[in-house]
């Protein structure tokens, strides 16, 4: 026979905490994505450029970059489809594995990381960093550094 626990309901502080965190993700990443619109950009596409952008020869194993931006790998493959379409990314085999394809930044997405980037920057910080206090911004970090490495872990 299976005990049953009981429901650890969160209280009242622990409810705001949790809502006022669901508020900002959501309203920070719409705000963020609404800044990238005029460089006909989504959040998606800004952070395949991003890790592309950071790895070694501008490339990157479809599986892997997959697993970075926490995509599905159809729904990266559409994603990188459409990227290609506008010349910001390409697809190469990968020669030591036949069925493996690399996803590479073109010149064209380089530049556009170069004329996006600054103003993303930018964005980020009014909507974000300058709103917070040095020490704020410490403290955020240090709360929440478990729960991303335990989500990590759940990976």
């Amino acid at each position: 026979m299976e005990t049953e626990t009981a429901t650890r309901w969160l209280n009242d502080a622990e409810q705001c905490t949790w809502r006022t965190h669901l508020d900002v993700s959501r309203l920070l990443t719409h705000q963020l994505e609404k800044d990238l619109q005029p460089f006909g950009l989504t959040m998606n596409d800004y952070e395949i450029l991003v890790n592309l952008s950071e790895s070694e020869d501008r490339r990157m194993r479809m599986s892997d970059l997959a697993g970075a931006t926490l995509q599905s790998k159809s729904r990266l493959s559409h994603q990188i489809t459409r990227m290609e379409s506008a010349g910001l990314v390409r697809r190469e085999n990968c020669e030591s594995d036949r069925r493996g394809l690399y996803a590479v930044l073109t010149e064209d997405g380089a530049e556009t990381m170069r004329r996006v980037a600054p103003h993303h920057v930018a964005s980020v910080r009014r909507h974000f960093v300058d709103l917070l206090s040095t020490e704020a911004l410490a403290e955020l970090r240090a709360a929440l550094t478990p729960v991303a490495e335990h989500l990590r872990g759940q990976r």
